[in-house]
């Protein structure tokens, strides 16, 4: 069996099993990637180019998961095989690019009930839902109409907290639960509300208008829109190009974006699925009653999936790289039963996500695990050296006096890449005042 697999991989054979009988097994994976991915890199140096093309197609196909068992000394490769492995980077940063930026789609299947249809979609997503506190097990037994047809994370669950009178508290639950409450009985459809768009869901909430009678210029309308997001998939730095949006009148005429800014920011947070962001446009003349449609871009840097770092504090200098991640603890100090252990963490591609979006680093879990399993969380943190691919924290942590347990060990929690994305959004029908 072995031999059989060396030889299906040697010679580039889709990945199989074979049963007793010689029957072909799909879809199982019997490459051990720690062992394989360090022979590939080497083979990208191979003597012959066809070895040299299997290994780069293998690379590539056993997609990012691989990107953790490239060793971390690479300085024997010559320059071909560098721009073979950064080629399948890109690669995999493309197949990651699609992964995040795609929308769950939920498929509801034989669920009939409140509670069945949104196990689909926790099932689906990931994501969980905490009940009304009041009246939350009659809600959740309610026979509802559910579409046959698959849909998109937000639109599936508008259906169904319309259908049960339902809405969200963003500020209860947590990362990954929505916290449901009764809807109030003026609150519009949430699906008749909603502009949907990959992993966001946009509702216009308010539209202001001013008129400045002896400084026309300073004349406007405002719409306050709240943007969400699927929980446990927080972007990072959140973007909107005013340059980009146009928007249409009931008239048909154009309504043009106030020249305020280049973009418009939008603030997030890895607590809170949900913020608001203005749209500031200039006052339209004669009397339109609604804008018909508006266009427009969403541009975010979207987190990769989080990976455990994990590193022995008896091990001095110990590193790990996952993907475009690398960890290191870079140094222990110690004051009494108090240590603070200073990491390093560097990120190939960081983009914006270290300059002035750089609060979701700051965000991720770190805590020491004892060697009986205890974990110790830490007691605050600070920076202690930024850059643009990197910054420097140190976590203090309440050890206990004498030296640091050798076997103790520092696990930090991270996205280990960052993805850029732009999604382009359509919002209809938004009634002016």
């Amino acid at each position: 069996m072995a031999i059989l697999n060396s030889l299906a991989h040697r010679f580039g054979i889709l990945a199989a099993c074979l049963l007793p009988h010689g029957t072909l097994c799909h879809g199982q994976d019997p490459l051990d990637l720690s062992e394989e991915v360090p022979i590939w890199i080497d083979e990208l140096d191979a003597n012959d180019l066809k070895t040299r093309r299997a290994a780069e197609r293998q690379l590539i196909d056993a997609g990012p998961k691989a990107a953790r068992y490239i060793p971390a000394d690479l300085n024997h490769l010559s320059l071909d095989a560098e721009q073979r492995l950064e080629l399948v980077r890109q690669r995999w940063k493309s197949v990651r690019t699609r992964r995040e930026s795609a929308e769950v789609i939920v498929r509801f299947g034989e669920a009939a009930t409140v509670a069945e249809a949104l196990e689909a979609i926790s099932s689906a997503s990931e994501v969980e839902f905490a009940p009304p506190e009041r009246g939350g097990e009659a809600i959740m037994a309610k026979r509802i109409q559910l579409p046959s047809t698959p849909t998109g994370f937000w639109h599936a669950l508008d259906i169904v907290l319309d259908r049960a009178n339902l809405d969200i508290n963003f500020y209860g639950g947590s990362r990954t639960t929505l916290q449901l409450i009764p809807r109030s009985d003026s609150r519009p459809s949430r699906v008749d509300s909603a502009a949907y768009a990959g992993i966001y869901r946009i509702e216009p909430t308010v539209v202001t208008a001013r008129r400045v009678l002896n400084d026309p210029a300073l004349s406007g309308l405002n719409i306050t829109m709240s943007i969400s997001w699927q929980p446990g998939r927080q972007p990072i730095g959140l973007t909107i190009p005013v340059n980009e949006i146009q928007a249409r009148l009931d008239n048909q005429t154009s309504l043009r974006p106030q020249n305020t800014a280049d973009t418009i920011d939008v603030a997030t947070s890895s607590e809170l699925a949900q913020s608001e962001f203005f749209l500031p446009m200039q006052l339209p003349d004669g009397s339109p009653e609604r804008i018909e449609q508006i266009t427009g871009t969403i541009a975010a840097l979207l987190p990769g999936r989080s990976e455990s770092f994990e590193l022995t504090l008896g091990q001095p200098a110990a590193s790990q790289v996952i993907d475009s991640m690398s960890v290191r603890l870079e140094d222990i100090r110690s004051d009494g039963p108090l240590h603070e252990l200073r990491v390093g963490i560097e990120l190939d591609d960081a983009d914006r996500s270290l300059e002035s979006h750089r609060q979701w680093i700051f965000e991720n879990d770190a805590y020491v695990r004892l060697e009986d399993g205890t974990r110790l969380d830490h007691l605050g943190y600070q920076t202690f050296r930024q850059t643009t691919s990197g910054v420097g924290i140190g976590y203090l942590f309440d050890l206990g006096g004498g030296s640091v347990p050798a076997t103790a060990v520092l696990v930090y929690q991270s996205p280990t890449a960052v993805i850029p994305s732009e999604i382009p959004i359509v919002i209809r029908d938004i009634q002016l005042p």
